[in-house]
């Protein structure tokens, strides 16, 4: 019976490791959609944003107005380099700190208290792009993006004989 099985386990494995490139390609756009929507939404409105850096946010070290500012351009920025997956291990990385951020200063995501929300769905999409950018520090950006093809042309350059 371990004869058969093995063998067939090992070929199902191994074609499912072949899904990784696409899986990594659609965490990537899944956060940086998520990043532009957001990115979106403050632009359109920035009035509204203040106010909201101002009332309800409790961004730590930063001034309202400079919070709002540089949320912005981080949400409208980032999203592009993910999406490409262009130095996404720094993005990730990046994205993975800011979204830890908005977490913690916005209360109104853990109504009942920090932990319990984390065990909760009060903010559940927040907890899955951190897992999502966290795979991707971990993993890379996959081979369908411009890190890997980076990374094939600077291999080709400092192998031996070139």
């Amino acid at each position: 019976m371990n004869a058969r099985i093995l063998p067939r386990w090992a070929r199902t494995t191994a074609g499912l490791a072949h899904l990784a490139p696409l899986v990594l390609l659609l965490m990537r756009l899944f956060v940086a959609a998520a990043f532009w929507r957001a990115g979106l939404v403050k632009i359109d409105s920035p009035g509204s944003t203040l106010y909201l850096f101002s009332e309800e946010y409790h961004v730590p070290l930063l001034p309202a107005a400079v919070a709002a500012i540089v949320a912005t351009w981080v949400e409208l920025v980032v999203p592009w380099f993910l999406a490409l997956g262009l130095g996404t291990r720094v993005m990730a990385a990046f994205g993975f700190v800011y979204n830890a951020i908005a977490v913690i200063s916005y209360p109104a995501l853990w109504p009942h208290g920090f932990w319990h929300g984390l065990a909760g769905t009060d903010f559940a999409d927040h907890k899955a792009w951190g897992l999502m950018l966290l795979a991707l520090l971990a993993l890379g950006a996959g081979r369908w993006s411009i890190d890997a093809v980076l990374a094939r042309v600077l291999e080709r350059r400092v192998a031996p004989g070139n």
